[in-house]
């Protein structure tokens, strides 16, 4: 599904205007970084939701916070494990709030969404591990926490890495997953892709940043590994998969290539590129009709599959 608009969204045109003030992520210190990441999120509408719920479960290196979203309905409903963007440096519950609220009450599902340990104090494989340790709790208390026995995985950006390699996990492990949403994934570390050249600068997610991300999370450890990059493990017989992607963005065509690894591999795939968007659009629908749209769209599919 395509979206057609001009080139670039006129309201996120004005975004991009805005974050042009700002010095970039890499020119702070990591906490100096969040600080300034959070802030973004600060005052912003807030999707409604029945209820929400803060609570704390076990992690392989302490307790992870964890917060739960329920729409109002009586009857189970399949569970939703969110793992937010930032890089694995930034972002926490706080931050994507919105997006947590959105997949609950458009997809129809709880949303349990995790506040994973973050690079470089808590470098790969730290947010991996949170991730699967996460996702395999919600598994395991599915039907306590309101669900039934579907249980999927969503993310963006890193959540959407992350996402991917809990699914890989999962089918390693035996383990059923309802489904898998990955929106803007970071897929392949080993490559270069021509989106990072066309998208790489002037479009908020900057070729520097996402080398100040990458060299926090992974150092010189191995690229190739399929829980960094996930387009390089094994694919077959995973979860059903929506893909999106958004055309100003430079992981757009790792996005795309895993979209179509996904879908040689007999996965059951769903891809949805959004002309005229940018990387993180997911948060930005109360700046851009066209970004709300695509959140909806988004959601649609992804409920298609987790309700059939």
């Amino acid at each position: 599904m395509t979206y057609a608009m001009p080139p670039l969204d006129s309201q996120i045109a004005d975004l991009l205007t805005l974050f042009a003030k700002g010095e970039p992520l890499e020119s702070y210190d990591p906490p100096t970084a969040r600080a300034l990441y959070h802030a973004l999120s600060e005052g912003v509408p807030l999707p409604p939701i029945d209820s929400v719920e803060s609570s704390v479960i076990p992690g392989p290196a302490g307790d992870l916070d964890v917060r739960i979203y329920r729409p109002a309905t009586d009857r189970p409903l399949p569970t939703i494990v969110m793992f937010h963007g930032g890089g694995w440096v930034v972002g926490d519950l706080d931050t994507h709030e919105d997006q947590a609220r959105n997949l609950a009450s458009l997809c129809d599902a709880v949303v349990v969404s995790v506040d994973y340990r973050l690079a470089p104090e808590n470098p790969f494989p730290a947010a991996y591990e949170d991730a699967l340790a996460a996702a395999r709790w919600a598994s395991d208390n599915a039907t306590a926490l309101g669900g039934d026995d579907r249980v999927a995985v969503a993310g963006d950006s890193a959540g959407g890495n992350l996402s991917t390699v809990v699914a890989q996990a999962f089918q390693a492990e035996g383990r059923e997953l309802a489904g898998q949403l990955l929106i803007y994934p970071a897929t392949d570390m080993t490559s270069g892709y021509p989106s990072y050249a066309e998208n790489g600068h002037g479009y908020f997610l900057e070729l520097p940043t996402m080398k100040w991300f990458s060299d926090n999370y992974v150092g010189g450890d191995d690229r190739s590994d399929p829980r960094v990059s996930p387009i390089k493990g094994d694919l077959e017989g995973l979860a059903p998969a929506v893909v999106v992607t958004a055309e100003f963005d430079p992981l757009r065509d790792e996005g795309i290539a895993y979209a179509k690894a996904l879908e040689s591999s007999g996965v059951p795939t769903t891809y949805l590129h959004c002309d005229g968007l940018i990387h993180g659009f997911f948060a930005m629908g109360q700046h851009s009709q066209t970004a709300q749209l695509a959140i909806e769209e988004t959601c649609a599919l992804f409920r298609a599959v987790l309700h059939g």
